[in-house]
């Protein structure tokens, strides 16, 4: 299986930016889709962005032109860089990918990381 390690949370004020990092480990054969997704309190889990093997990404409306999220395929990470942050934006921050573990089979399995809070307050 596959064990996500998120790291890069933290306090920041309105308009900063903060970088988070997001190592993949364990046993697969492969990984294909990354993501980040946040949850609000009392409020479920949405997507903020995605990025693809071949680097395609899909932005949440809210974040687009302030986050960019990207990938190293070598080192199984992913990054989500959020500029211009906003109030709205706090939040725990998980990370998420789809991963083939089995030889035997093509089914691809979604993992998730523990979480790192971002909070966006003066």
């Amino acid at each position: 299986q596959v064990q996500l390690v998120e790291s890069g949370g933290g306090l920041v004020q309105p308009g900063g930016s903060l970088r988070l990092s997001c190592a993949a480990s364990g046993s697969f054969l492969s990984i294909n889709g990354m993501g980040w997704y946040r949850q609000l309190p009392g409020k479920e889990r949405e997507l903020v962005a995605k990025i693809r093997s071949d680097g395609s990404t899909v932005y949440a409306d809210s974040v687009k032109g302030r986050f960019t999220i990207s990938r190293d395929n070598a080192r199984n990470t992913v990054d989500l860089q959020m500029n211009s942050l906003k109030p709205e934006d706090t939040a725990v921050y998980y990370c998420h990918t789809e991963a083939r573990i089995y030889a035997w089979t093509v089914i691809q399995y979604t993992y998730w990381g523990q979480g790192t809070q971002v909070t966006v307050s003066s």
